[in-house]
């Protein structure tokens, strides 16, 4: 058994397709077929359901598959610790971030890539859950998400500025003074929102219920991008944090403040407090400690 016999395995999962994870892999389909048989053999157990495509996992596989993400996981974190001992960090951060986190991490990427080129980013849109959940398994290195009912035994956090919220809208098509809009005035707008799955629509709802509004989106999506879409089009508005940029994504794009508007839970960066916790991960903490200093 060796460390890429596991990186096959892994890629098949993240693939699911035998094509493609050996594209991925740099070798060609009959090598991983024979590499993952090989490994089989070793284990004496059965990994991967086998027709004329992939057709998942067996049940040991799953098991398998779990340890091979941790052992890999160990095996880049041990070459990151050696490379951060010799003052340099190689390798890839993994981050999850919740959608429409008013936390900007392109400034963070920007100098950890300033003081390290050897750095590189892997960047995934997660739920709150997923956050913690991708964590826990080592899938991900940090998270960004809200600091509600964590767990402090297990991760370590550090909060973000309080979250606050605006009214993004294209100008070619409506038209605010410059008060903040109350939430009685935007129930009366096409609002377009995040399915209410979402820890961000939650929020909005709370600011809707507790002054016995009740909203009536005109649009409701899971994929940010299409919220935006909308919004850019003209077709509707959507609520979404004061301080996230996304007025500056598109041309004619606006944020207007909306009064008393906040998140029900902080928001914050999230790591593991146990091993394995990676070089990567303690450099991005201690980074983002001291970009109030540099600012």
């Amino acid at each position: 058994m060796d460390i890429k016999q596991l990186k096959f395995l892994i890629a098949l999962d993240e693939t699911r397709h035998f094509g493609q994870a050996a594209a991925r892999c740099h070798i060609t389909q009959p090598t991983l077929s024979m590499r993952l048989r090989s490994l089989e053999e070793e284990l004496d157990l059965p990994l991967v359901n086998r027709g004329q495509r992939f057709e998942g996992f067996t049940a040991p596989g799953e098991r398998v598959l779990a340890w091979a993400r941790t052992v890999l996981a160990a095996y880049d974190g041990l070459q990151a610790e050696a490379a951060a001992c010799r003052g340099n960090l190689i390798g890839t951060l993994r981050l999850g971030v919740v959608p429409l986190s008013s936390f900007d991490p392109l400034p963070l990427m920007q100098r950890l890539h300033a003081a390290h080129p050897e750095l590189r980013f892997e960047l995934s849109s997660l739920s709150s859950e997923q956050v913690l959940e991708h964590l826990a398994n080592n899938r991900i290195d940090i998270g960004v998400s809200y600091l509600e009912r964590l767990d402090n035994e297990r991760f370590e956090s550090l909060a973000f500025n309080e979250t606050r919220m605006g009214l993004l809208y294209d100008e070619r098509s409506f038209t605010f003074g410059e008060a903040p809009l109350s939430w009685e005035a935007l129930i009366e707008l096409p609002l377009c929102m995040l399915t209410s799955g979402m820890h961000f629509r939650q929020s909005i709802d709370h600011n809707f219920h507790s002054r016995g509004l009740t909203p009536q989106p005109l649009l409701q999506t899971d994929a940010v991008h299409q919220l935006l879409q909308a919004v850019h089009g003209g077709f509707c508005c959507a609520i979404m944090p004061l301080d996230g940029g996304a007025e500056t994504l598109a041309d004619h794009l606006r944020l207007h403040p909306i009064e008393n508007a906040r998140t029900l839970a902080p928001l914050g960066l999230i790591m593991r407090r146990g091993a394995p916790r990676s070089a990567l991960a303690e450099a991005c903490f201690a980074l983002y400690q001291k970009l109030p200093e540099d600012a």
